[in-house]
């Protein structure tokens, strides 16, 4: 097992957050509806715009184009020839691997098809019922007979990891360091000493794992990944690792953000989590209208691969794109008042899980994972925010999520 060196002191959440923009961008939609109003792709630092640094930007040769609207955001996710996702291999690939993250078409393709034997529906059901739902009543049990819980720190945050780790059968003792070094492994922009170190040490940790399964198959995600085969193809060790180190951010930061957004809009409006108590069968839509709203990841990365255009806009070879997902599923061409929360709303296609082939893999997991948390809180009689907590909201750019979510309950 590999050991951990680096200074205790440190707090990965906390640099993380920092490095998101938590705390420093409180609402970042009223920029981007400024900059809509004046064109669906806009070309320039959207650092620059809301006054924060951005390393990425530091690096750029090029002038970075940011597509704002709901047309030209799916414009740009549809047309993986001139959009390529390559760039990642630059950033976050550093210490992914080559992950599906970066991969273009015919590779992707091949990919993404052995990957999803491990997401089949039968295999969502058994998580469901065996990982999901005693997850969740865990942590909902501890605080159940206080009648006050913060639901962020004491559930939100560390469910989707919990389940993430037992999918993959790690032992519930190494968890704290797991999730730690899951989130100091996508902080590689704000400290890249640490995001290589966490790389290692993942890879030497589930190079193990692997090792043992391939041997010995058990029930678990690694096991699948380990035997899927398709047209002969199989998954190499490092495929598999380069996959299980995004699955953390992308699985277990994503869903405690959306699903913390999804709480604060439902809290914020006591009328929509009555209407969603009694009826849970609006769930599927209070989550679609959750991600809408304000989603966990506000945008994506590509890379132009050829002078082209967008919404009228000219877009050269080689550009970075920085394509705005949360912006355009606010936007007021397609949504009739797209600034407010409303479970009840016509629903459309968004672009929370992005779209076309690179449509986010995990959604059904990540929807099924809400579904039991939430409908897990509804059952909590009287639940309501906590009226002396002071200024509870979301905030951050890149990520965002509430810092806290106080409430009172029975």
């Amino acid at each position: 097992m590999t050991t951990d060196t680096h200074d205790e002191s440190y707090d990965p959440f906390a640099e993380f957050d920092a490095a998101a923009g938590i705390g420093a961008v409180r609402d970042p939609y009223p920029v981007w509806a400024r900059l809509r109003e004046q064109t669906p792709v806009w070309a320039g630092s959207m650092a620059d715009e809301f006054g924060v640094a951005s390393m990425e930007e530091a690096l750029y040769t090029q002038t970075p184009y940011t597509p704002l609207t709901f047309a030209a955001v799916q414009q740009v996710l549809r047309d993986g020839e001139t959009f390529s996702s390559a760039g990642y291999a630059e950033s976050i690939g550093l210490v992914f691997g080559h992950s599906i993250l970066e991969m273009d078409e015919p590779e992707h393709h091949a990919y993404r098809g052995l990957i999803q034997q491990a997401f089949t529906r039968k295999a969502m059901e058994t998580w469901e019922e065996e990982i999901v739902r005693p997850v969740v009543a865990r942590h909902v049990d501890a605080f159940r007979d206080r009648g006050r819980a913060d639901l962020v720190s004491e559930l939100l945050f560390p469910f989707p990891v919990t389940v993430i780790a037992e999918m993959i059968g790690l032992p519930t003792e190494e968890l704290p360091t797991f999730h730690a070094k899951a989130v100091e492994l996508i902080s590689i922009a704000g400290n890249i000493e640490v995001g290589f170190a966490a790389s290692t040490w993942l890879y030497e940790y589930f190079q193990g794992i692997i090792t043992q399964r391939r041997a010995d198959p058990r029930h678990d995600l690694i096991s699948v990944l380990a035997e899927a085969e398709l047209d002969g193809q199989r998954l190499t060790d490092d495929e598999i690792i380069a996959f299980l180190r995004l699955l953390l951010p992308a699985g277990a930061e994503t869903t405690y953000r959306s699903s913390s957004n999804l709480m604060f809009g439902l809290l914020s409006n006591p009328d929509q989590l009555a209407a969603l108590r009694a009826d849970r069968s609006l769930m599927p839509q209070a989550i679609e209208e959750g991600v809408r709203w304000d989603p966990p990841l506000t945008g994506i990365g590509r890379t132009c691969t050829k002078d082209t255009v967008v919404e009228g806009v000219r877009i050269p070879a080689g550009a970075p794109v920085h394509v705005c997902m949360a912006a355009a599923n606010r936007d007021p061409s397609r949504w009739d008042r797209p600034d407010e929360f409303d479970i009840l709303r016509e629903q459309k296609q968004h672009m929370a899980f992005a779209f076309g082939p690179h449509m986010c893999l995990g959604m059904h997991l990540a929807r099924m994972e809400t579904t039991v948390a939430i409908n897990a809180l509804l059952d909590l009689p009287n639940l309501r925010l906590d009226p002396d907590a002071e200024d509870v909201h979301v905030s951050g750019l890149a990520f965002r999520a509430p810092a806290t979510l106080p409430v009172l309950f029975g």
